[in-house]
């Protein structure tokens, strides 16, 4: 019995000396996975393009040419926002950005359902919908969500505010 128990532990310790080189193997594997990835991280960084930034003797830069964009002022909209006891309303003149004028004439037949589309989603904003500058980019992307699918296949590029007043 007594060499049964001895070589039980025998048996345990091995395993204990085999589960630990199995563990630094695992860790050694890791901690180069990382040094590579540090070390290729680093290579992409520092070695990256090999294009001399412009100095002032090197001529004019080429710039992209910026599109030209044409401008249309919808009519002016006050709404009354929903709200409860007090009347607030909402006085709103917008422009939309279009890619040219074509545009324009493809859009003016749906006016109609423009303003239709942004006088009931304007009703249903409370006050606090409308705070802050999150309030009007949400407000803005909306617009131009719904407008966008009130002139497909037609195309607004650009939702812009040329007043806002909450009253």
């Amino acid at each position: 019995m007594a060499d049964e128990n001895a070589a039980a532990e025998e048996e345990g310790e091995e395993e204990a000396a085999g589960g630990g080189k199995k563990k630094l193997i695992l860790f050694g594997a890791i901690g180069l996975v990382v040094l590579l990835a540090a070390g290729g991280g680093a290579y992409f960084f520092l070695m990256g393009d090999d294009v001399p930034a412009p100095g002032p003797g090197d001529g004019p830069v080429p710039q992209e040419a910026q599109k030209p964009v044409v401008f249309y002022d919808l009519p002016e909209m006050t709404v009354n926002l929903a709200t409860e006891g007090r009347t607030t309303y909402l006085k709103v003149r917008i422009a939309l950005e279009v890619e040219n004028r074509a545009m324009i004439e493809q859009i003016q037949p749906f006016l109609p359902r423009i303003l239709d589309a942004f006088q009931i989603y304007l009703r249903e904003l409370r006050p606090a919908d409308l705070e802050g500058s999150a309030g009007l980019f949400r407000l803005k992307e909306e617009l131009l969500r719904r407008i966008n699918l009130s002139v497909y296949p037609a195309k607004v590029e650009g939702v812009l505010f040329k007043e806002i007043l909450v009253q």
